[in-house]
């Protein structure tokens, strides 16, 4: 499992990657693809949307079943990752590449973990 040492986690498995003090990019970690399998699609949200800390933001489908995406944080969705509506299998290949929406006037950060916490949890959740 890769974990990336520059980005923060939340334990529901999504990734951020802050590109300013207050915009990120949001995605799905290397554990969460690898625990539903094959992607098949996204449904992801409308850009202007907002997004609340710990609420469901999107949903994905894998040949296992469809998943809820939580918000990692809170703030305003200013684009949505287009190329995966076509190729929801990027997320599976490249999970820290294929982010899914990026936010802007991002807050509600408290909850977000460094790489090592993060890989705590995931081991705690393999057991």
């Amino acid at each position: 499992m890769k974990t990336p040492v520059e980005l923060k986690y939340v334990k529901t498995h999504e990734w951020v990657r802050f590109t300013s003090d207050t915009e990120c990019e949001v995605g799905l970690s290397d554990f969460a693809q690898d625990a539903l399998g094959d992607l098949v699609f996204v449904n992801l949200p409308e850009v202007d949307a907002e997004a609340v800390k710990g609420e469901t933001i999107c949903d994905v489908e894998s040949v296992k079943a469809v998943s809820d995406v939580y918000a990692p944080v809170s703030g305003t969705v200013t684009e949505i990752n287009e190329e995966l509506l076509d190729a929801p299998e990027k997320i599976n290949e490249d999970p820290y590449g294929a982010w899914l929406f990026r936010l802007s006037d991002v807050h509600d950060t408290e909850d977000l973990v460094d790489a090592e916490t993060y890989e705590k949890i995931c081991a705690e959740e393999g057991n």
